[in-house]
């Protein structure tokens, strides 16, 4: 696909001038890992002037491995900065302890047993919601629904905001006004829906495999075409985001992981502040090791998290 198959996306000229410094943002999965050697091979530029990984901590111990391939030597022509705000999974156990946390897009289960009685509501004259009577739940009543997400920001985009605020040397210092950092995102054409624009006066946002029309499966066609070793799927071994496809092949080819993300969901249930319900990693707000996996079971099912964290999650 042509460089320029969309020209619409392509950094504006006027701004180039003014750039001091190129960061790739790596989650060293397929995308942003395409895209690393894609500007190593010098088939896009121009040349970062280094990439940055944010690490929770909780990252597939693949991942580890195909990260330390790609800052080993003769790779990339640029380092790669290792940053991190914490470990996700220690702060996650703490916080069912009631201590501070980072909430992960989890599941809440709660149950509103029979007998119970729930308001009825109506508008008033003024079209404000008032209690005009009540109703008895007839029977057990399962809601399940999914807390906020903030690991993306603590996690991955604060650290590497600040590494390239230490590279640019601006880290403590007033912001400028106006563009100076281009970060590269490892956002492919399929999910364009993700592209957004950076909300730093003194950085915008680039997505180079966008402006190329390129998708995940054209990332990979890439990848195989160099004889590069494919990367693995990048998101924290216990994302609630998993399809139940993913968690299966967890289960069945990663047992240590496996292991892992069932632990860390026996000891997530409770306990943490502001948080009335049941927490589970599962969708079906069951515990892991008892969710049904099965084929049959997602059929059909779309998976929450389409492709790659890319070291900005869904940013």
């Amino acid at each position: 696909m042509s460089a320029l198959a969309f020209p619409g996306f392509a950094p504006d000229p006027a701004q180039a001038a003014d750039i001091r410094l190129r960061v790739l943002s790596l989650g060293a999965g397929v995308q942003s890992t395409t895209l690393a050697l894609m500007a190593a091979h010098g088939e896009i530029g121009p040349m970062p002037d280094c990439a940055v990984f944010a690490d929770t901590g909780w990252e597939p111990k693949a991942v580890y491995e195909y990260l330390d391939w790609l800052r080993s030597p003769n790779v990339l022509p640029f380092p790669v900065h290792i940053v991190s705000a914490g470990d996700l999974r220690a702060d996650l156990i703490a916080g069912a302890r009631g201590e501070r946390w980072a909430s992960i897009p989890a599941f809440t289960r709660t149950v509103t047993p029979a007998g119970t009685e729930l308001p009825v509501y109506d508008e008033d004259e003024n079209g404000d919601l008032v209690v005009v009577g009540s109703r008895t739940v007839k029977t057990d009543r399962v809601g399940i629904g999914m807390i906020r997400r903030q690991c993306t920001g603590d996690y991955k985009i604060v650290p590497i905001r600040r590494k390239v605020r230490e590279l640019l040397g601006i880290a403590g210092r007033r912001s400028p006004k106006f563009p100076v950092v281009e970060q590269w995102i490892g956002i492919s054409l399929d999910e364009a829906l993700r592209m957004k624009p950076s909300f730093e006066s003194w950085q915008v946002n680039r997505w180079p495999l966008i402006e190329r029309g390129m998708t995940r499966n054209d990332c990979l066609r890439w990848l195989e075409r160099h004889d590069y070793p494919l990367p693995p799927k990048s998101a924290c071994i216990g994302c609630p985001f998993h399809s139940d496809d993913r968690w299966r092949h967890m289960r069945d080819h990663d047992p240590e992981a496996w292991t892992d993300a069932v632990s860390v969901d026996a000891a997530i249930r409770t306990g943490f502040r502001g948080i009335r319900g049941e927490i589970y990693l599962h969708r079906s707000a069951v515990p892991l090791d008892l969710a049904d996996l099965s084929t049959e079971a997602d059929h059909g099912q779309l998976d929450l998290w389409p492709n790659e964290c890319e070291g900005m999650c869904g940013v």
